[in-house]
């Protein structure tokens, strides 16, 4: 079986029902890894595919959304955002402004800013649901894998929270 979407084209499923799809998306001067992923084809709807799609095309503006939200967690010093910074602050010491695209005396905000989107997962099958419909991971150094901050949407694009996964 497959379906068949104006974005994604052809999706095929798999012999167990799953359906991938990848590709690379520029934007500014990132490269983002776009999955969409679902383990049973008969949970994805034409619908989820256009959200889908929208969340795609308006990645920059989605990215800028996604900032904005982890700007308002810094105040709390219980959140993971926080933590994620003291962390940075921490591993990359007196080295840290090496890393960062700017430096404007706010730690916090130059971190933000520097961090890398290096991919979107989109859970195709928790379109209305309330389970996370897209994941972005970013990471202040794009070659470390294990320090990174997990930001969960919405089928809407609303962030539902932002996790760490170290």
């Amino acid at each position: 079986m497959a379906i068949e979407h104006d974005y994604f084209g052809v999706l095929s499923s798999g012999p167990d029902g799953a359906i991938f799809w990848t590709e690379r998306v520029d934007f500014g001067d990132q490269s983002v890894t776009v999955d969409l992923t679902a383990p049973d084809q008969d949970d994805v709807s034409i619908a989820a595919l256009d959200v889908a799609a929208a969340l795609i095309a308006g990645i920059e503006e989605l990215d800028a959304a996604v900032r904005g939200a982890m700007l308002t967690e810094v105040d709390d010093r219980t959140s993971e955002v926080t933590e994620y910074i003291l962390q940075q602050q921490e591993a990359f010491g007196d080295d840290l402004e090496d890393v960062l695209v700017d430096v404007s005396g706010d730690a916090a905000v130059d971190i933000i800013r520097s961090l890398r989107l290096s991919s979107m997962t989109i859970l195709a099958d928790e379109h209305g649901g309330s389970e996370p419909f897209a994941v972005l991971e970013y990471a202040l150094d794009a070659d470390e894998t294990d320090e990174v901050l997990l930001v969960n949407l919405a089928s809407d694009g609303s962030v539902q929270s932002v996790t760490s996964a170290d």
